[in-house]
This record gives structure tokens, sequence and C-alpha cells, in this order.
């Protein structure tokens, strides 16, 4: 980064930076990482409860993506010991410092969903059910908000 005309980085024992932003993607950047982070806010979850909000991501992906977290110190892992093993993951005191982050991002992927279309809910028998989403809540559920309103199909 260049202040007053003199080049910077942010050094770390990891790596050197360029500028915040770097660190912060660094981080939390991908496709997957914040959507992990936004479920974790919810409360602990285990594996399959990520697979079952995230049906797109692979296992091994999923795998991947909660090891970095733990390592990155943004999620605790806790095997308790039963057959089979049971395992939860949690949010520390690191990662909730990134929950107004998260946050920002949801809100403005509310904002850009509503610009672009709809929300639809779609029945498990095939029908859809258009949903009016409210861009602008900051609600804590999964969708943020917003009114809903049925249309038949």
């Amino acid at each position: 980064m260049l202040i007053e005309g003199k080049r910077y980085v942010i050094r770390t024992p990891m790596k050197d930076f360029h500028c915040a932003m770097d660190i912060t993607m660094h981080f939390v950047g991908g496709k997957w990482k914040t959507v992990v982070l936004w479920y974790l806010k919810e409360g602990k979850k285990r594996f399959k409860d990520f697979k079952e909000r995230m049906p797109d991501i692979t296992d091994k992906m999923l795998s991947l993506q909660l090891k970095a977290l733990e390592a990155d110190g943004f999620i605790k892992r806790t095997v308790y010991p039963e057959v089979p093993p049971r395992v939860e993951y949690e949010l520390t005191e690191s990662g909730e410092t990134l929950m107004p982050l998260v946050n920002a991002i949801a809100n403005w992927g509310r904002s850009k969903g509503c610009e672009l279309g709809a929300l639809v809910e779609v029945e498990l028998d095939g029908s859809e059910m258009v949903t009016g989403l409210d861009a602008t809540s900051e609600d804590s559920g999964e969708l943020g908000g917003g009114e809903v309103a049925t249309q038949g199909s």
C-alpha cells in the first residue's frame, strides 16, 4: 500500500500483505467461508447441519473450509467421545468479531437479490410460492426477515 508516497506492507509470520483487504480476503475470501460463518452465528452446528443448509458444497470442500476456519482460530471443533463420534462446530471469540462483516455481506446480498429477482420457495411437490424479501432487514434469520406473500402455481 502507498502512504504519503511510501510503500508499506503488513508483515506477519505467514506472509506480507499489501493492504488490509488482502488480509481480510486471505481469511474469509472464497465462496464458502462466509457462508459457514453465517450459519454458525445461529449457534453450534454439526457437519450434517451445514450440508442441509449448503447442498451445493461437497463433503471434501466443507471439510477443508471447516479446517481452515479452525486453524485460523475463528471456529472451535469439539469431538464428543461417543459411538459414533459427535462433532460440533461453534464460533470462537475471534470468529464473533467477524459477524459485523458477515452481516454487511449478507445485507448487500439481500439488496442485490431483490434488485435481480425474487426469493422463491420451492415445495417438495415442485410447486412454487413467491416470497417478498425485505432487503433492509437485519433480522438474524437465514433469510434476513421479510414479508411472505403466497402465490398459487
